[in-house]
C-alpha cells in the first residue's frame, strides 16, 4: 500500500469511529474528514467539498425543501392519516402490510429512486411515536423497503448498465430482460423475508419530539393555506418526482428541477427563508456532502482497485461459481458503501470479475448481473445518502442500526447471487 492509500484509509476509519461514537454532530464527522483530505495533501479545496456541488447532493437539498412545502397540504395529511390507521391496528400483520405497500410503491419508482426513499422517510419521520407500533420499528425496514421493487418492472437503468459492462468485455450473446427482472425478484423477495423476521429486533425508541403511549390521533394539525397553494404544492411535489425519475432523459436539469420548485415555493410563501435554509442545510445533507470527498480520495489513491485485483489474484481456478458471484457481489457492494459511488464501484469490479469468469470457462452473465445489482445494495454503513437518512431520522445508535442492516445486507447479496446463478447458469 501507498502512503497515499494509507492516509485515505485512515481517513475513512476516523470517520466511522466519530459517527459510532455517538459523540458528535451527525454532520460533523465527514465535514472533518474533508478538511483533513486537504491538510494531507490528498485533496485539493475542490476535489474534498466536491460533494457540495455533487448533482445528487443538489438533487436532494432541493426535494427536501419541497418535501417540507408537502408536509403543510392536506394531502400529507390524508397519506399520513392512511398510514396511521395501520400504525393504530398495531401489531406483526400492519407491520408485514406497510412493508408490502412501500415495496409496491418501489415498482413504480424502481430501485435507488432518491425521491421514493426521501418520501417515506419524511412519511415516517411526521408519525408521533405508538406503543402498538413504533415508528424506529418502522423507519429502517420501509426505508430500505423502497429500494426494493416487489414487482421489478422498472429495472432499465441496471439493465442497460449490465448490458453495457458485458459488451464492453465482448460478451454478445445478449441478455433477457424478464430473467433479469426475475433475479432483482429473487432479491426483493430476500429482502421481505429477512424485515418479517427482524421485527421483534428492531428498537423501540421515539423519532420525533411529540411521543406518548396512547393511540396515536389519525388526524394531524396541518397549517391551513389557501385551496390554490395547496394546488401549487402538490402539484410542485410532482414536478419533482417525475423530473427525477426522467434523470435519463432529461439529463442535468433533473437534478435542479427539485430546488427550482422549491424556489416557487418560496416565492409563493408556502415557506420561509428560514424553512427552506433549514432543509437544505440539514444534518443528513452535510453527511451526503461531505463523504463524497473522501469516496472520491479512496478511489483517486487506488485503494479499490488494489483490493480487486488482490481479489481476483487469489481466487484461483478451482473456486465453485457460486462463490466467485457471491465473493464479487460482496466487494461491489462494501465498496459502493464506503465510497458511495454506486456505478463506480460496478465499474471497477465488474470487468474483474466478467473475465475471472471468462478465465474460467464461465458464462459472465451471472456475475455481471450480480456485481451490477450488488452495486446498489450494500448499505449497512451509514455512510452514505439512504442509509444515512434512516440512521439520522430514526436516531438509531450504530449498534441498532447494525443488528438490522449487515444479516439484511448479508441475506440480500446471498438472495441476490442465488438467483443470479438460478436464472443464468455460468456453466
Amino acid at each position: 500500500m501507498t502512503m497515499e492509500m494509507i492516509l485515505a484509509l485512515g481517513i475513512l476509519i476516523l470517520m466511522i469511529v466519530m459517527i459510532m461514537s455517538d459523540k458528535f454532530a451527525f454532520g460533523f464527522p465527514p465535514i472533518l474528514a474533508s478538511l483533513l483530505l486537504v491538510v494531507t495533501g490528498l485533496s485539493t479545496v475542490q476535489e474534498a467539498f466536491a460533494g457540495f456541488v455533487n448533482p445528487s447532493v443538489i438533487m436532494v437539498a432541493g426535494f427536501m425543501v419541497v418535501m417540507a412545502g408537502l408536509m403543510k397540504t392536506s394531502l400529507i395529511g390524508k397519506v399520513q392519516s392512511s398510514m396511521l390507521a395501520l400504525v393504530n391496528k398495531g401489531g406483526y400483520k400492519s407491520y408485514a402490510l406497510l412493508l408490502v405497500v412501500v415495496m409496491l410503491g418501489a415498482s413504480l419508482a424502481g430501485t435507488g429512486s432518491t425521491g421514493y426513499y426521501v418520501l417515506i422517510l419524511s412519511l415516517i419521520s411526521t408519525i408521533p411515536y405508538n406503543k402498538k407500533m413504533p415508528t424506529s420499528k418502522l423507519m429502517m425496514p420501509l426505508g430500505f423497503a423502497t429500494n426494493h421493487p416487489l414487482i421489478p418492472f422498472n429495472v432499465a437503468l441496471l439493465y442497460g448498465v449490465t448490458v453495457s459492462v458485458l459488451e464492453t468485455a465482448g460478451y454478445t450473446d445478449g441478455l433477457s430482460m424478464s430473467k433479469f427482472a426475475v433475479v432483482n425478484f429473487i432479491l426483493s423477495l430476500g429482502f421481505l423475508v429477512w424485515s418479517l423476521f427482524a421485527y421483534r429486533l428492531l428498537p423501540d425508541h421515539p423519532i420525533t419530539e411529540a411521543s406518548g403511549y396512547d393511540e396515536v390521533a389519525v388526524t394531524t394539525e396541518i397549517e391551513t393555506m389557501p385551496a390554490w397553494k395547496e394546488y401549487c404544492t402538490i402539484a410542485a411535489f410532482i414536478v419533482s418526482v417525475i423530473g427525477m425519475m426522467l434523470m435519463n432523459v432529461l439529463g442535468n436539469a433533473a437534478y435542479v428541477i427539485p430546488g427550482l420548485t422549491g424556489a416557487f415555493l418560496l416565492i409563493i410563501n408556502v415557506l420561509d427563508f428560514k424553512e427552506v435554509r433549514d432543509n437544505m442545510g440539514a444534518p443528513v445533507i452535510l453527511m451526503m456532502a461531505g463523504v463524497i470527498g473522501v469516496a472520491d480520495a479512496l478511489a483517486n489513491s487506488g485503494f479499490t482497485a488494489m483490493i480487486g485485483e488482490a481479489v481476483a489474484n487469489s481466487l484461483g481456478t478451482n473456486i465453485h461459481p457460486f462463490i466467485l458471484i457471491f465473493i464479487f457481489a460482496l466487494l461491489t457492494s462494501t465498496c459502493a458503501t464506503f465510497t458511495g459511488s454506486n456505478m463506480g464501484s460496478v465499474y471497477i469490479f465488474a470487468p474483474i470479475a466478467i473475465a475471472t469468469s471468462i478465465s474460467l470457462g464461465l458464462n459472465p452473465a451471472a456475475a455481471a448481473i450480480a456485481v451490477v445489482i450488488s452495486g446498489w445494495n450494500g448499505g449497512y454503513m451509514p455512510v452514505d445518502g439512504m442509509p444515512a437518512m434512516i440512521l439520522g431520522m430514526g436516531k438509531y445508535k450504530l449498534p441498532q442500526f447494525w443488528l438490522f442492516s449487515v444479516p439484511m445486507y448479508l441475506f440480500r447479496i446471498f438472495a441476490l447471487s442465488v438467483g443470479a446463478i438460478i436464472m443464468f447458469p455460468p456453466s
